[in-house]
């Protein structure tokens, strides 16, 4: 189920993001960055069931490995400390991170026509990140 995830991403749109960070406690110079920075995602997956999922900038790049549906620490790329834990639910790929009590979540799915879409939620505010897969 995960194969379809697999591959490299390349954003074309972010939709609400100022107002996800924002929500999230980011700071201001931070939001700045991250409102201009369009991250490739490359996603990879090993023969043990590993997932790799790495956001890669000019900016920053961070890396997440896990297995699907065990918890793990996460270090953000705004630098806040989660506890981490990726399922697959209806097929999509939900991300769920936890710390000082709040609770975060990422939902990217691929679509009909091959784009991924990638849904974060911060209580009633909804950001909408979407990516093409490159050849």
């Amino acid at each position: 189920m995960v194969d379809k995830f697999v591959g490299t991403w390349k954003m074309i749109s972010s939709d609400n993001f100022d107002d996800y960070m924002k929500a999230l406690g980011v700071g201001f110079a931070t939001r700045q960055v991250g409102n201009r920075t369009k991250p490739s995602l490359i996603i990879n997956m090993d023969d043990q069931g590993m997932i790799c999922v790495k956001s890669q900038s000019t900016f920053k790049t961070v890396e997440i490995k896990f297995k699907l549906n065990e918890p793990f620490e996460e270090t953000t790329a705004d630098d806040r400390k989660t506890m981490t834990v990726l399922t697959l639910e209806n097929g999509n790929l939900v991300q769920k991170q936890n710390w000082d009590g709040k609770e975060t979540t990422i939902e990217r799915e691929v679509t009909g026509d091959g784009k991924l879409i990638a849904k974060c939620v911060m209580g009633d505010v909804v950001a909408v990140r979407t990516y093409v897969k490159e050849a």
